[in-house]
């Protein structure tokens, strides 16, 4: 009894909570659940299970869940990962979004419900007459382009250029998720562009910077990543083969690539090349970075690889590297660098593809929430089924447990750097995409037969989402990561009984 009456205060306040979001159909907001020191925790997770009543009632939700107003960063230093398992610091609040990063999330919840979810159809028409050999950007991305522009939500991925931190950024990103084809291209946010971006934007040169930073900035020109070989196991980088050899003032360049993301888009002017300048130094020294034109002799894309079965716009290259000739100005950073600056390019990025990825993971619930209610077996809705409802509830568990994953790690690559986070980095990159996936599984099943056809968006977000289990790190190797760094670390308390 005592046990109840010191809990009755959190009760009485969770089942407000609930009240009002079920009578209203409102998300409830943290301001909305003081529950002091559950706060952080429960708060998060009390709400949705009141939210998957919500969802069935007929409210409608907004584009996507909005961002946790956290509580101000506190100013002593922040912990890094080690910190928070061996108990040095334990914060797990997360820094407040600015004023100016909650008003560029509202103007892309705008952007996303008018202007790119209803640019979809237009797409879709112009790629289905165009046949899955063309790869021409669809005119309506140019003219959300433009649209974007206007209304300052250009280049918001590069801190340098938007001033917002990783942690703001993610629930932009997320936002665009929901229409992968359409809005990271639309807002300047598109992978392997942002990646290479970044790239340049720390280890290029001033030239570099001129020629090629700039126009992919202004979303002028497009680029492409080679990295991965058909020839070797590339999830090992020791393992790249393509050679990148000095000849005077030039570096010569001879290989095979594939799965070069971006390469078959006419736009694309340039590629940033992986190889190996010297097979005799230390195996993380071997590797060099280099800008190759596109348009260069000797560089010849091969086909398009389709991800199953579908043919994506921007494409995914094999391409041909036969005696290219470069100068030696065009290294990103340093010649032996180019495993460190790999490392560096692909942190930001694969965070940015758990942002996204939630944000489909978002609609696919929305879509089978949806789908739900309005499709009627054995008598009833689909909803009334238990086990509908269980996927529901389930498929919203997953995605808060993989966003908060998500957010931690942003929140320590803002405060501690991309090293300090790469732990976190990698659990994010295994937990959203599994998150993800099982989520379009799940809608898919709900949906029937139209799950799997062109009908619904279900299908290609699933093949994009299961391949991101294999691109920028196959889970495996993230797994062997975490564990490395598991099985180094000392616990709190002695696990074993006096």
């Amino acid at each position: 009894m005592i046990f109840v009456a010191r809990i009755r205060p959190f009760l009485t306040q969770w089942l407000g909570c609930v009240e009002t979001c079920c009578r209203d159909g409102l998300w409830v907001y943290r301001n909305q659940c003081k529950l002091s020191a559950l706060h952080n925790y429960s708060c998060q997770m009390f709400r949705y299970v009141a939210l998957v009543s919500v969802l069935l009632s007929g409210a409608t939700p907004p584009l996507a869940v909005r961002p946790e107003r956290g509580r101000p960063q506190p100013t002593r230093p922040s912990p890094t990962l080690e910190d928070a398992v061996t108990g040095s610091h334990i914060d797990t609040s997360l820094a407040a979004p600015s004023a100016g990063a909650a008003e560029l999330h509202e103007r892309m919840l705008t952007f996303m419900g008018g202007h790119v979810l209803p640019a979809e159809a237009a797409y879709l028409a112009y790629r289905r007459q165009a046949g899955s050999d063309d790869h021409v950007v669809p005119p309506v991305v140019e003219t959300l382009k433009r649209t974007a522009q206007q209304q300052g939500l250009w280049n918001l991925f590069l801190p340098a250029e938007s001033g917002l931190t990783q942690l703001e950024y993610a629930p932009i990103a997320e936002l665009s998720g929901w229409s992968n084809d359409l809005a990271p291209e639309a807002i300047n946010g598109q992978a392997p562009d942002t990646g290479n971006m970044e790239l340049l934007h720390l280890l290029g040169t001033a030239e570099q910077k001129r020629t090629w930073l700039e126009p992919l900035l202004a979303g002028h020109i497009r680029s492409a990543f080679a990295m991965t070989e058909p020839d070797v196991a590339s999830s090992d980088a020791t393992n790249i083969a393509t050679r990148i050899e000095r000849d005077g003032e030039d570096y010569v360049i001879t290989g095979r690539k594939w799965w070069a993301s971006g390469a078959m888009d006419p736009r694309c002017a340039v590629l940033i090349v992986m190889g190996k300048t010297d097979p005799a130094a230390p195996a993380h020294r071997q590797q060099t970075m280099i800008l190759v034109p596109r348009d260069t002799p000797g560089v010849t894309v091969v086909r398009d690889l389709p991800l199953f079965g579908h043919h994506d716009q921007h494409g995914h290259a094999e391409v041909r590297f036969e005696g290219v000739r470069v100068p030696v100005s065009n290294v990103v950073g340093e010649q032996g660098g180019g495993f460190a600056a790999a490392q560096a390019r692909l942190g930001p990025g694969r965070i940015h593809h758990c942002m996204r990825a939630l944000g489909a993971a978002e609609r696919a619930l929305a879509l089978m929430v949806g789908r739900s209610k309005t499709r009627v077996a054995f008598g009833g809705p689909l909803a009334d089924q238990g086990v509908v409802r269980a996927q529901i509830a389930e498929s919203r568990l997953e995605i808060e447990q993989a966003r908060l994953l998500c957010h931690r790690a942003c929140q320590v690559i803002d405060t501690a750097g991309n090293k300090a986070a790469r732990d976190l980095v990698a659990m994010a990159k295994v937990a959203v995409p599994r998150a993800a996936t099982a989520v379009i599984d799940r809608a898919i099943q709900v949906h029937g037969g139209a799950g799997v056809t062109d009908v619904t968006p279900l299908a290609v977000m699933y093949g994009w989402h299961r391949a991101m289990r294999l691109f920028d790190g196959p889970d495996e190797v993230h797994l062997r990561s975490i564990a490395k760094a598991e099985l180094g670390r000392t616990p709190v308390l002695s696990p074993a009984a006096p």
